[in-house]
């Protein structure tokens, strides 16, 4: 049975888009280094790492000259990896959980199953193209399909109502950092490995 006295990860991913350095403590304090070369990308990662209640440290230089998509999936990708490695077995984690977050007048929802089974899912319309002047709002979904897929989660993100893109953005990444905090908590009682099969994946 795997330990969960330390469940952090270290991951390097390069590419010919992306060099990324990534080190996450899925138990730790919301403590945020990152720097992705995107600004707006900085400011969400920011929101993540806080109400998920981890610590996250990561670099990313991309060819964000071209644009900032390749940048975004990859760290999604990296973040996702390294949060099923940390998991581990996943052993007495509570695996199932849902989230609420609001930002004025944007609300979005988040349901989590840590399964090891990948499947993501998105409702709702970003009611603006672009955050800013080079965010485009269809990266938010790309960069939570790039997040559970990679790190095995069954994720629904619904964005339930919005009227500005920022809003909507930072609810989801609120909702689903609530989602993943509670889903990856520990029962250290029972340490059990919550599937009737034995094992997830």
């Amino acid at each position: 049975m795997t330990s969960h006295a330390i469940r952090s990860r270290t991951i390097e991913r390069n590419t010919k888009e992306t060099n990324i350095s990534l080190t996450l403590d899925l138990d730790g304090k919301g403590q945020v280094d990152v720097e992705s070369g995107v600004p707006f990308l900085n400011h969400m990662l920011d929101c993540l790492t806080r109400h998920a209640q981890m610590d996250l440290r990561l670099r990313c230089v991309g060819d964000v000259e071209i644009e900032p998509h390749h940048s975004v999936e990859d760290c999604g990708i990296v973040i996702g990896l390294a949060l099923k490695e940390a998991l581990g077995d996943r052993a007495g984690i509570a695996r199932f959980a849902h989230a609420y977050a609001p930002l004025d007048e944007a609300l979005a929802r988040a349901v989590i199953d840590v399964s090891g089974r990948p499947y993501f899912y998105w409702s709702g319309e970003m009611t603006e193209p672009m955050i800013g002047s080079d965010f485009a709002s269809s990266l938010i979904e790309e960069f939570w399909r790039a997040l559970a897929t990679n790190a095995g989660f069954s994720m629904h993100i619904d964005l339930l109502r919005s009227r500005n893109a920022h809003h909507a953005a930072e609810a989801v990444f609120k909702a689903g950092a609530l989602a993943i905090h509670a889903a990856t908590r520990v029962n250290r009682s029972t340490m059990a490995i919550p599937s009737t099969k034995g094992m997830l994946g």
